[in-house]
C-alpha cells in the first residue's frame, strides 16, 4: 500500500542520482555525527531511503549512540535494525588525543576498549573499523611527536587485544596535519592494528594537493572522509561536499585509478551543523546528490 509517507518519501528521493548500478569499488556513507539531534531510527532510515550504503555510528559524548547509554538488547536491537535497512556500518567515531596526563590516557584505553565492544556486538563476524584524530597543536610537533608515538603504540595494543582496527586522522588543526607527520607516527607504532582515515579537506586548506597526498596514505588507507571547503589554514571552513571547491569528480577518478576498494563517509563538520537551521536530513540529502552526481561523471 502506497501511503501518503511514503508517497512523500518516494518523491523527494526521486531527483536524487543513483550509484547503485555502476559503483566502482567503494560506496558512500553517511557519519551520524551530522545527525546527532535526529533519533537514532529516524536518522537510519533516513540514510537507507537516500541511497547511502552504510553509516558511521558516533561514539562521542552526547550522542545518543555513546556505549554506555546501548544496553544489551539496544545492541541487538541496532543490529537488527541495521540488517532490516540494508545498511553497514563503515566505522565507530571516537574522538581522542594523545597530547593528554596519564589519566586522561587511561581513560582513552578504556574507551577504546569499550567501542571495540561495541563493534563487535553491532557486527560479530566483521567489526567495522574505530576512527579518530590525534589532537595536539602543529606548532607542538617537533616537542610532542615521540610521547605521541608512544602513546599510539599504548592504542595498538589495546586494538589488538580487543581485535580491531584503529584508522587515525591527520587535522589540519592538529600536531599531526600533513601526511608526512602521519607516516612517521605509524612508522614509530608499526602495528597491524592501525591505519589511515583520509580526509583530503584537512589538507586541501594548507594548499596540498590531492593526488600526492592520496597517493602517499592510500596504501594505507581503509577509511575515507569526505567534506568540501573554503579559506586557509588560518582561516578555514569546512562546507558539506558540493558547496566549495573540492572537485570530487576528479578525486573519485583518482580513487577508481588507485583501486581503492573502501567506505567513502560523508562527515558534517561540527562548523556546519552547530549553524543556526542546520537541516541534518536536507544536508544528507544535498550531499548525497552532490556525490552521487560526481561519482557518475568519474
Amino acid at each position: 500500500m502506497l501511503t501518503r509517507r511514503r508517497f512523500l518519501a518516494t518523491t523527494a528521493l526521486a531527483t536524487l542520482p543513483t550509484l547503485r548500478a555502476a559503483e566502482p569499488g567503494f560506496t558512500l556513507g553517511f557519519s551520524l555525527y551530522g545527525m546527532k539531534t535526529v533519533p537514532l531510527d529516524d536518522a537510519l532510515r533516513t540514510c537507507a531511503e537516500i541511497g547511502y550504503r552504510h553509516v558511521e555510528i558516533a561514539l562521542n559524548s552526547g550522542f545518543p549512540t555513546e556505549p554506555k547509554l546501548l544496553d544489551a538488547a539496544a545492541r541487538k536491537a541496532l543490529r537488527e535494525r541495521l540488517a532490516a535497512l540494508k545498511l553497514g556500518i563503515s566505522g565507530l567515531m571516537v574522538n581522542m588525543s594523545l597530547v593528554v596526563k596519564d589519566d586522561a590516557h587511561a581513560a582513552n584505553l578504556a574507551a577504546l576498549k569499550e567501542a571495540a565492544q561495541l563493534a563487535h556486538d553491532l557486527a560479530p563476524e566483521n567489526p567495522p573499523l574505530i576512527e579518530t584524530v590525534l589532537g595536539g597543536k602543529p606548532a607542538e610537533w617537533d616537542a610532542i611527536k615521540d610521547s605521541m608515538a608512544a602513546r599510539l603504540r599504548d592504542w595498538a595494543e589495546a586494538a589488538t587485544a580487543a581485535k580491531i582496527t584503529l584508522a587515525v586522522k591527520a587535522h589540519v588543526g592538529s600536531a599531526v596535519n600533513s601526511p608526512e607527520r602521519l607516516l612517521w607516527l605509524l612508522e614509530k607504532a608499526p602495528s597491524p592494528a592501525l591505519c589511515v582515515a583520509y580526509d583530503f579537506s584537512h589538507f586541501e586548506v594548507q594548499g596540498l594537493a590531492l593526488a600526492p597526498t592520496l597517493d602517499a596514505l592510500l596504501p594505507r588507507t581503509k577509511f575515507i572522509h569526505v567534506k568540501d571547503t573554503q579559506g586557509d589554514a588560518s582561516k578555514f571552513q569546512f562546507l558539506l561536499p558540493g558547496e566549495g571547491r573540492t572537485d570530487y569528480a576528479a578525486y573519485f577518478k583518482l580513487l577508481r585509478e588507485r583501486g581503492y576498494r573502501g567506505p567513502v563517509v560523508v562527515e558534517v563538520s561540527a562548523q556546519v551543523f552547530n549553524k543556526p537551521g542546520y537541516d541534518p536530513i536536507a544536508a544528507a540529502k544535498k550531499c548525497y546528490a552532490a556525490l552521487s552526481t560526481a561519482m557518475a561523471k568519474a
